[in-house]
């Protein structure tokens, strides 16, 4: 009998949103359940976005980030930047399709919900694959010797404008 993960990625696989081995295999490595706000865990396969507490931000529906893993078209060896952690959810779909040799860096405004993430990430097994960072993911977050080393970059966040180069 199939569990709540493998009806939701069959549902999006229906609905063509799930098109590649890589990204339907992330999606059943991950459970969404794991990422969830405290309470949650009874709508956690449901395909809405679900509140990360009183923060004002969300976890994506799983379509949206269905779609996203698959136009980004992630490999092994990448490395990744993500704007927006809210639960480390997306963070940790991100990993098990860049690794092992890729890396993932995520950024989160509010501290309280980056060591949210923090945790599900941890907790999961994620940890030592993603590094997550308090800041304003809007300006970015280049490395330290100035030069932007990323291969691909995701946002999960609104900001109030694009950074301009």
């Amino acid at each position: 009998m199939a569990g709540p993960t493998e009806r939701l990625v069959e549902r999006l696989k229906r609905a063509g949103l799930v098109r590649s081995a890589p990204v339907e295999r992330a999606l059943l490595a991950v459970r969404r359940e794991d990422f969830v706000w405290p309470g949650q865990r009874p709508v956690a396969y449901e395909d809405v976005p679900l509140p990360l507490g009183d923060s004002g931000q969300t976890l994506s529906a799983p379509h949206v980030v269905a779609a996203m893993l698959e136009e980004l078209e992630l490999r092994p060896g990448l490395d990744v930047l993500e704007v927006g952690t809210g639960s480390g959810y997306n963070a940790a779909l991100v990993a098990e399709l860049v690794g092992p040799g890729g890396r993932v860096l995520t950024v989160e405004r509010l501290a309280s919900l980056a060591g949210f993430a923090r945790e599900n990430l941890r907790s999961a097994g994620y940890g030592g694959l993603v590094e997550v960072v308090v800041g304003d993911g809007s300006r970015g977050h280049p490395p330290e010797s100035g030069e932007e080393l990323y291969d691909r970059i995701a946002v999960t966040a609104c900001a109030p404008s694009l950074p301009r180069r």
